[in-house]
């Protein structure tokens, strides 16, 4: 049984039946070249929102490719550079902490969404985007809920867009020390909760978020940790 799509011109989400893993089975469905994008970083209280697209070559799809957050982060690393020297192409971009809050989280993610896509060295004809929300890029759109748990190419760019932002907030924990950006990656993690009462906010921080408003207000967030105390947030 093949993936179940809604043809071009509807904006249904396509809920295509879960195989073993993610493949190239969808992207075959349309018309190429045809890129995976999606995103890491919507949910931290820090940092900026990152999105990556990906053209796999459909011979030279390196082997392990998952969802990133199934992955280790060692095993995202290897991938990372077995990605970028085999894809057909492949770009990283970012929505900075200013424009999340200007455009709102969702828009600033689909704001790096057409940043990543534009800055492909091959024009994609067709993007898979995981979720369920279709953004505004300049080529066709269909979104995949859990796709990077079914697409290739989706986790391939789950794989890029994850790296690239750890490795972000790790340089951020140099520049503002004292917050632990390195391990939780500015999720809301009990000890950066912690150094958030006790530092107050830096300049990276997303004033816009309910948590760090209260921080402004006041307020004790000791009590709103969403994570426990780990060394990594995943």
């Amino acid at each position: 049984m093949s993936p179940r799509i809604s043809p071009p011109g509807e904006t249904k989400t396509a809920k295509p039946r879960r195989g073993p893993g993610p493949n190239l089975t969808l992207e075959k469905l349309h018309p190429g070249p045809v890129c995976g994008v999606d995103e890491a970083g919507r949910g931290p209280w820090a940092g900026p929102v990152c999105a990556a697209a990906v053209i796999l070559h459909p011979r030279r799809v390196p082997d392990g490719i998952d969802d990133s957050k199934k992955l280790t982060a060692k095993t995202r690393e290897r991938l990372e550079a077995e990605i970028k020297r085999s894809a057909s192409a492949w770009a990283v971009a970012f929505a900075s902490v200013e424009e999340i809050a200007e455009l709102n989280i969702l828009h600033a993610t689909g704001l790096a969404m057409r940043r990543a896509v534009e800055a492909l060295e091959l024009t994609p004809a067709f993007a898979l985007v995981d979720g369920n929300y279709r953004f505004a890029l300049p080529c066709q759109v269909r979104t995949v809920v859990g796709g990077d748990a079914l697409s290739a190419s989706i986790a391939a760019a789950s794989i890029l867009a994850k790296t690239a932002r750890d490795r972000l907030m790790a340089e951020m924990d140099e520049l503002h020390p004292g917050y632990g950006f390195a391990s939780h990656k500015g999720y809301g993690a009990a000890r950066h909760i912690a150094a958030l009462q006790t530092l107050g906010p830096s300049p990276i921080h997303r004033m816009s978020w309910a948590p760090l408003r209260l921080l402004a207000e006041g307020g004790d967030i000791r009590t709103l940790a969403l994570f426990d105390d780990r060394d990594e947030v995943m």
